[in-house]
């Protein structure tokens, strides 16, 4: 008797166990608008890599607005990231080592798709969203890079995705004829792809447990640029709630081109290549494409100002308070400006560089910045190069933004790796720190690096969720309304009124 309710307990436990390996098996196939996808499982998460968000931008497609993918029976498998845009190959260069490289391969123009990490076991869990833009100069980078993995925020509750867009020539060419075409844009290709992917989430989310009435955009250098773009684009309005930019804007030193200038870039490529028409530019392989853009000196692709994706004038949008009114955390790391700019001078070259950048506004500004020195004109000329490549857009953004704006200022120079140059607190060195993802970055990790990147994390994974970086255990963070900044160092404190003089006279008219 005894032995025959073992046995058939047992077989009940040996049912329901196999029911749920059968249902977990089952978990990871979720059904989109365009067909269902299959992805993988990691920890409890669950990844869906390569995802395709819009047609392959081929052919006739080929310099248009992107357009929805083709639907497909059955499921799909989404366990491999796609190819990412075509660019030079990637490989390793200065700071940057192989985990902030796009793979080297495969690189393809078709290469409109994303990637989701969840852990929700729901549709109905709706978690908060955050879409990450990876940087690369407009000119390369990917959504398959090591260190933009989301599985960590999404153990931490967060649904992560990351985007592919067009890059280069092939994202951002603007020409009279695709003017003519665009009724009177052409350009803007990459950021174009950037609305759709947002579109996508907010139709799409809710299978994978994400809220699409609570979703964050965030992006760093060029994807901190982007975010800047979408913030002042009408084509994203309602799109997104909340914003994150590091190290990048639009409203500082880098400013997008005309369309005009953008005209003359994409004429130039187009009579290198000996092409009388699109037609004929849409018929070349894109390695032509990519190998003639790569060779033009001083001609760059990138946003545009066409007067219909992006104001033709962004400061006057951004003063009137024409773009989209979200929530904003942005920043700047110490060393940003370095690499692209002189650190030394003497003091007849700072004053001669300050006339030339800044024009009317260099005599006040001098009056602010020592320069009696080489000492003294090398350090306030870092002090300028960091302030109007990182500072100002950021600034700007949150003088005229009618929600709370959080501004950063990261310091910390990242645990030494043996055999490898000293960058300090290079460009991009923040992202690991902020995504949390540190452990997929090879160096000797300190406990101080890893304690900073919790905080830090926590701060962005706060922001995401409710537009207030604040928490436990975590240094007050103010709005910086009140002149409050945050300095992410070796250690966190707060700031009140850095370079505040210095950036009113860079905003004042």
């Amino acid at each position: 008797m005894k032995t025959g309710l073992f046995k058939m307990m047992l077989l009940l436990c040996l049912t329901i166990g196999l029911a749920q390996l059968k249902t977990l098996a089952q978990s990871t196939i979720v059904q989109t608008k365009y067909g269902k996808v299959e992805g993988s499982t990691e920890e409890n998460i669950r990844i869906y890599r390569g995802i395709p968000f819009a047609a392959p931008p081929v052919g006739n497609l080929r310099w248009r607005p992107p357009q929805p993918p083709a639907s497909w029976t059955g499921v799909k498998k989404t366990i491999s990231f796609s190819a990412s845009p075509i660019q030079t190959k990637p490989v390793p260069f200065l700071c940057w080592s192989a985990e902030f490289i796009a793979p080297p391969s495969p690189l393809s123009e078709d290469c409109l798709y994303l990637n989701v990490w969840t852990g929700a076991s729901s549709s109905k869990e709706k978690r908060p969203v955050f879409v990450w833009i990876y940087g690369g100069g407009f000119s390369s980078g990917s959504a398959a890079c090591a260190i933009y993995d989301g599985k960590n925020y999404a153990k931490k509750g967060v649904v992560f995705v990351s985007i592919n867009y067009r890059v280069g020539a092939l994202g951002f060419m603007a020409s009279p004829e695709l003017t003519k075409e665009g009724h009177g844009s052409s350009g803007n290709y990459g950021l174009m792809d950037q609305v759709a992917a947002l579109k996508w989430v907010n139709e799409n989310i809710a299978a994978f447990g994400g809220d699409p009435s609570n979703i964050t955009i965030g992006g760093q250098s060029a994807g901190s640029m982007s975010v800047n773009a979408l913030i002042a684009s009408p084509a994203a309005a309602g799109l997104f709630q909340r914003a994150i930019a590091e190290s990048g804007g639009l409203l500082g030193e880098i400013k997008p081109a005309s369309l005009a200038e953008g005209e003359k870039t994409g004429q130039a490529l187009q009579e290198k290549l000996g092409s009388t028409s699109l037609n004929e530019m849409r018929a070349l392989p894109a390695d032509t494409i990519l190998s003639a853009s790569q060779g033009m000196a001083n001609l760059s692709f990138s946003p545009i100002r066409d007067g219909i994706f992006l104001p033709a004038d962004l400061e006057k949008a951004l003063t009137g308070g024409k773009f989209n009114q979200v929530g904003f955390l942005g920043g700047w790391v110490l060393d940003d400006a370095v690499l692209i700019h002189p650190s030394k001078a003497t003091p007849e070259e700072f004053i001669k560089i300050m006339n030339e950048t800044y024009g009317k506004k260099a005599e006040k500004l001098l009056i602010l910045l020592p320069h009696d020195s080489e000492e003294q004109a090398s350090a306030s000329l870092k002090t300028m190069n960091l302030i109007y490549f990182g500072a100002l857009s950021p600034y700007k953004l949150s003088k005229y933004n009618s929600k709370p704006c959080y501004i950063y200022e990261f310091a910390h120079v990242p645990a030494e790796k043996p055999g490898f140059p000293d960058y300090g607190v290079f460009h991009t060195s923040e992202v690991p720190y902020a995504l949390n993802t540190l452990h997929l970055w090879d160096r000797p990790w300190k406990a101080l690096d890893l304690n900073l990147e919790e905080k830090m994390s926590s701060y962005w994974i706060n922001f995401i969720r409710s537009g207030n970086p604040n928490g436990p255990g975590l240094v007050k963070w103010e709005p910086y309304r009140t002149g409050f900044s945050l300095e992410i160092g070796d250690t966190i404190q707060g700031k009140n009124d850095q370079y505040k003089n210095i950036l009113e006279v860079l905003a004042s008219d």
